[in-house]
């Protein structure tokens, strides 16, 4: 009879109950170890080594006490895995085709005790992984069960932890005011009610040394003595929780906690940052005679797919060039400063384009005929010469172009535009009633694609065309799972690209596409919005009919 070396394989994702006598672990082990004694009529043999995982996760293998087990089935000191349920050993497809790769090279095989197949066989194979698939599935079920239940507690005015405000301090579930950093919050706003803008709070603040709190953090290390800046002044002035409310992206609702401010008071403060943030900002122009006033036309008129609104922000370069950008308000406000649902577009290539399109919609004859009820040949002559002259016009013309608007939704791959009335009907000096509305939204294609620094924005309902880059990382991710195949792992994958290892597993995870997908992208008909940022920024199904589904809502 053949002698089996059986090992004993045993993880646990927290480190919660290991300190106990008797914890996951041990529960682990003597199931396989009961199960292994009962193969004894096979010549199944349990090794003393223990290999185990507490406290790390299945998402990868880069586990101390894996890695043991692997090297000693290379070694040849191993004939078969024992675990207690497969996701003990992985929950990652990729991870799986790895070791399923490294038992067949040793002539090696794995069991579950609770879930009976055998990877020698096909059949084990792929019960395998189906059982994966179930178990990503439940990873990604248990996050989303945790984003829900922060969002039901918000609702509810919980307070769910994060950096906490200054003035605030945690108190179980809610916050509690603590002195003296509340009586810097109250001045701040009392500051803003008296002077009306940021810059000469920030005057009086410096005047009076005000200054952030110093903390002693639990590593020891001192933080805070700061001055204030604008950002965290316009902050402190915008943040809802001063006002006694909780916010969640881009809803807020109110909070159990007691509040710096009174809620009528922060309202009116509110309508007296947005309105001075839209008006005209003068750029002073050195030996050019006065400064010419420059704005941002789609100020208070662009939203998200979450209906979070687009707010004007800019950067500066290193030799002093000003970029504006329209960005997610939660980006700006540091609410949600890495949301992956976030925008942010720069504002010329932006307003150009929407420009383009509204240009586009109006001279369509059949929109000219439509748009105004009982049209005379003279008023649709005159209505065509009007949007022709808004054809590659100056700065004036475009932001005349772009007052058309009222309101402008961007989502993943479409752009949905609505006309204003009022605008059109001051544009065209006609009367507002007789404005139909057939033909003041219109909606098209929308693709941002971002090399570099460089971002370059698409409107329209052409296909995307042949993308190189998202080629050349399908082709790179098919080169990675090979040498994943070949043993190394994704720290050696990194380091002989000189890329980091999060990228490589953003990448491999392409490998995975289905066929009809690849053709599509290498043939340039993958719908606008399919880029590798995005399939990055998204996880991918590991079934190819739910790929298809999901990139067809593109």
């Amino acid at each position: 009879m053949n002698r089996i070396r059986c090992a004993s394989y045993t993880r646990k994702s927290s480190e919660e109950g290991l300190e106990q006598e008797f914890n996951s672990l041990d529960a682990q082990r003597e199931a396989c170890a009961a199960y292994i004694a009962s193969q004894k009529h096979e010549g199944w043999v349990a090794l003393r080594e223990a290999y185990d995982d507490g406290g790390l996760s299945g998402g990868t293998l880069e586990r101390p006490a894996l890695q043991r087990l692997l090297d000693d089935m290379r070694a040849g000191r191993v004939d078969q895995i024992v675990v207690y349920k497969i996701d003990r050993l992985t929950r990652s497809l990729a991870d799986f085709a790895k070791i399923v790769d490294i038992l067949d090279a040793a002539g090696a095989s794995f069991v579950s005790v609770t879930q009976s197949f055998n990877t020698a066989t096909s059949m084990g194979r792929l019960t395998l992984n189906m059982l994966l698939l179930f178990a990503r599935f439940e990873r990604e079920v248990t996050a989303e069960r945790i984003r829900d239940k922060i969002a039901a507690s918000k609702k509810k005015g919980l307070w769910m932890g994060a950096s906490v405000p200054l003035g605030y301090a945690p108190d179980g579930r809610s916050l509690k005011i603590v002195e003296p950093d509340a009586a810097v919050i109250r001045t701040i706003y009392e500051l803003y009610l008296e002077h009306r803008t940021i810059r000469q709070v920030k005057e009086v603040v410096d005047g009076r040394n005000l200054r952030t709190p110093v903390r002693t953090l639990t590593s020891g290390r001192v933080k805070g003595g700061a001055a204030l800046s604008s950002g965290h002044l316009h902050y402190i002035l915008t943040n809802p929780v001063y006002a006694g409310r909780i916010r969640h992206h881009a809803k807020v609702y109110p909070g159990q906690h007691p509040p710096h401010i009174d809620t009528e008071v922060w309202d009116g403060i509110q309508e007296q940052l947005t309105s001075a943030s839209a008006k005209g900002r003068t750029f002073t122009q050195r030996n050019r005679g006065p400064a010419k006033p420059r704005s941002s036309p789609l100020a208070g008129k662009l939203h998200d797919q979450t209906g979070d609104r687009l707010t004007p922000s800019h950067s500066k370069t290193a030799k002093g060039r000003r970029l504006r950008y329209y960005a997610s308000h939660r980006l700006i406000r540091g609410t949600s400063p890495r949301d992956p649902s976030g925008w942010r577009l720069p504002a010329p290539e932006l307003e150009k384009q929407v420009a383009a399109l509204i240009v586009g919609h109006l001279t369509r004859p059949e929109v000219q005929a439509g748009l105004v009820a009982d049209a005379t040949m003279e008023e649709l002559t005159a209505t065509g010469e009007k949007i022709v002259r808004l054809k590659d016009g100056d700065d004036d013309k475009l932001a005349s172009c772009l007052s058309l608007c009222k309101r402008i939704d961007v989502a993943p791959g479409t752009i949905r535009v609505l006309l204003s009335v009022e605008a059109i009907t001051a544009f065209l000096g006609i009367n507002g009633t007789r404005i139909t509305d057939d033909h003041l939204t219109l909606t098209s294609g929308f693709r941002h694609r971002k090399r570099g620094v460089e971002t370059k924005i698409i409107i329209g309902d052409e296909r995307a065309g042949i993308d190189e880059t998202l080629f050349r990382n399908i082709a790179r991710a098919h080169r990675y799972f090979e040498l994943i195949r070949a043993g190394q792992t994704l720290s050696d994958i990194a380091a002989s690209q000189r890329v980091s290892k999060r990228r490589v597993q953003q990448i491999v995870e392409l490998a995975f596409l289905a066929p009809d997908l690849i053709r599509d992208i290498r043939d340039g008909k993958q719908p606008i919005g399919l880029t590798s940022e995005w399939l990055m920024r998204h996880t991918c199904p590991p079934v190819w009919q739910e790929q298809r589904k999901l990139i067809s809502s593109l």
